[in-house]
């Protein structure tokens, strides 16, 4: 056999072997333009090989990866390969499919750069399944494992299908607006618009044009007719944050709309119908405005049938080890990183601090954290000052084990004041069994009351 018949022999094989596995592959040359593209490739993506070769890389995949951190370009500069960064592509349709790449250089026989390699798995499946797991933690965007959060997300779909004004109340950055999301996406209005409105963001004036429109010649700018968010939402729903800020005044106004489902944009002489749910949020108490006359009791009771209160994050500790790997998840995604988790000893302090910023301060942490920690897992350093500064003054400080003692005993007992000290059903909700139960409450030394929910007497 002569030596040419051997390479085109090799060649094939190679072929063959690219063309049978499940993964992604596809070469570049110096240019960046795809010289090769399997069959798995064409899968994943949804793109014809013959029209993928001779595009640009980019072109062609459309990754978080590719505006910034080109793991392939990586390769070429550093002369190194690279395994299993995690990214995503957006396929022909559209979507975006979760993957993990790995790269490597392109060299013939005597060592001469020809250009990359780059192979990709699809993980779509994997985050599925891991959707799936993480489903009774979760509705919508919001996780939680607190037995008063979820209260809230087994009676959420009900409130979604009834079209009732919903409010909803919590501190800052509790997740007031996710939680107005969900009930809109669970709700028979979730293909129309979801419309969030900051009320203490804009004056009378312009929250009066934003929400009703206005018609040309309404005043000396409207040069055109406007559609309100009353009008542009018809179908769907506004969401009213921070609705304790608007005045009196707007307050009437917002009341008419919410009686007789009419509204007259400035400047028009006949009123217009809308269909739009209202969802508002405050992050005060609205009875107590109510009482003192800066809240109107009428508009109170017209936005307040169903009230949900979101508890603030130092009141459910159990979620920080839970949504910190929620964090750390999406910015591995979003920033093509590897970082594996948190270290022990800064997992403890951030249980031991109470978070007035709550979830969104938190998120906060986890994205400061990932600008510092280049991968591995996040240690002390990569914390702000207040949070290790506050251990510091702390006479001891909570370990891992001890934090996860203290949430583990606080989720129980919460679980049994809910089920009127019924330790089966409280093992229910908390998706124990019931010797797991008991034998997690010896542990943690926790004392019962003599009578069970379940017995007349004690």
């Amino acid at each position: 056999m002569t030596g040419k018949e051997t390479n085109m022999r090799s060649s094939n094989v190679t072929e063959i072997i690219l063309e049978s596995i499940s993964e992604g592959v596809f070469t570049v040359d110096e240019k960046w333009l795809i010289t090769s593209f399997n069959r798995a490739a064409e899968k994943i993506t949804g793109i014809p090989r013959q029209e993928a070769i001779g595009k640009h890389c980019w072109d062609v995949f459309r990754s978080n990866m590719c505006e910034r951190d080109c793991a392939l370009r990586k390769t070429m500069k550093l002369k190194k390969s690279i395994i299993d960064t995690s990214t995503y592509i957006v396929n022909s349709e559209q979507r975006r499919i979760p993957v993990v790449v790995c790269t490597s250089l392109l060299q013939d026989k005597n060592g001469r750069i020809l250009g990359g390699v780059e192979t990709f798995r699809d993980m779509s499946l994997v985050e599925e399944l891991k959707k799936e797991l993480d489903a009774r933690y979760q509705v919508g965007d919001i996780i939680s494992t607190s037995p008063n959060v979820k209260k809230i997300f087994s009676i959420l779909p009900q409130i979604a299908e009834s079209g009732s004004s919903v409010l909803i109340q919590g501190e800052t950055g509790t997740g007031k607006e996710l939680l107005a999301r969900a009930i809109h996406d669970l709700s028979p209005r979730r293909k129309n618009l979801f419309i969030p409105i900051n009320c203490a963001a804009l004056p009378d004036t312009l929250l009066e044009s934003e929400l009703f429109g206005y018609k040309a010649g309404a005043f000396t700018d409207a040069k055109k007719d406007k559609a309100g968010l009353f009008a542009v939402a018809r179908g769907g729903s506004l969401f009213f944050d921070e609705i304790g800020e608007i005045s009196p005044a707007f307050q009437v106004r917002l009341l008419r709309v919410l009686q007789d489902q009419v509204f007259r944009p400035l400047g028009a002489i006949k009123d217009e119908k809308t269909d739009v749910r209202i969802i508002a949020a405050t992050n005060k108490n609205l009875q107590d405005q109510v009482n003192n006359g800066s809240f109107r009791e009428d508009l109170f009771y017209r936005i307040n049938v169903v009230c949900l209160s979101l508890p603030p994050l130092r009141e459910r500790k159990e979620d920080i080890p839970l949504l910190t790997e929620h964090f750390i998840r999406k910015n591995n995604l979003l920033r093509a990183k590897k970082i594996s988790g948190f270290s022990q000893e800064a997992l403890a302090l951030l249980m031991s601090y109470n978070f007035p910023g709550n979830i969104r301060e938190l998120e906060n942490v986890v994205e400061r954290a990932f600008v510092l920690c280049r991968e591995g897992q996040i240690t002390p350093h990569c914390l702000p000052e207040k949070i290790v500064g506050l251990s510091r003054s702390l006479e001891t400080s909570l370990s891992v084990d001890g934090a996860i003692k203290v949430m583990e005993a606080k989720a129980i007992r919460d679980a049994l004041d809910h089920n009127s000290n019924n330790r089966l059903a409280a093992a229910r909700e908390l998706g124990m069994h019931k010797s797991t139960f008991f034998r997690k409450i010896k542990k943690l030394g926790i004392d019962l009351p003599k009578k069970d929910g379940r017995c007349k007497s004690g």
